[in-house]
């Protein structure tokens, strides 16, 4: 975890919102766990970033924003091997295709 004010305050202390705490019989610490990761600087007040979340974040993205493989099958109609995107229409001939992948 690497955390980092919003503000870019500069403050190095950061409150957990969401957060349960157990304790002992005596009030001494045991364990956390986070609920839902949210923190925010206790130096100004403002949101705190995990910047150790970042690298991921942008990776999920970029995986979201690629166009899916492209797909070979036969066309059950004029038997071409074509490669189609969102469409299942043949290129060659019109007729409706089935999504099922040639093993080549």
């Amino acid at each position: 975890m690497l955390l980092m004010c919003a503000n870019r305050c500069g403050g190095a202390l950061f409150r957990a919102l969401f957060a349960e705490v157990d304790l002992d019989s005596g009030g001494e610490y045991q364990h956390h766990r986070i609920l839902q990761p949210s923190y925010i600087c206790l130096n100004c007040g403002s949101p705190a970033l995990d910047l150790s979340e970042v690298p991921g974040e942008l990776r999920a993205q970029q995986e979201e924003d690629e166009p899916p493989p492209a797909v070979e099958i036969l066309c059950p109609v004029c038997e071409s091997l074509v490669v189609i995107g969102s469409d299942l229409e043949c290129p060659n001939c019109g007729a409706f295709l089935e999504e099922i992948e040639v093993e080549g």
